[in-house]
C-alpha cells in the first residue's frame, strides 16, 4: 500500500502510528494513515483487517502538569 521511501510502518507493527497521513478529518474525529489504519481522536484505532485497538491515552497522574 505504501509508496514512500523508506516505507511507512505496516499496520501490524508496533510503531504503526508513525505512518504518514493520507486523510485527516478532525471535524469527524479520525485520520487515515498510509498503512490503512484509521486513528481516532480518542487514540483508538481500526486496523485494515477489522481489528480494534482500544483507546490508549496515558492514564497516569505523573504526566499531569499543574499550574503554579
Amino acid at each position: 500500500m505504501c509508496q514512500h521511501q523508506p516505507p511507512c510502518p505496516t499496520a501490524d507493527s508496533a510503531d504503526r502510528e508513525a505512518a504518514l497521513l493520507v486523510a485527516h478529518h478532525p471535524e469527524q474525529g479520525w485520520s487515515l494513515l498510509c498503512n490503512g489504519v484509521l486513528v481516532f481522536e480518542d487514540t483508538g484505532e481500526l486496523l485494515p483487517d477489522g481489528q480494534i485497538i482500544a483507546p490508549h491515552r496515558p492514564l497516569g497522574t505523573d504526566e499531569v502538569v499543574r499550574a503554579a
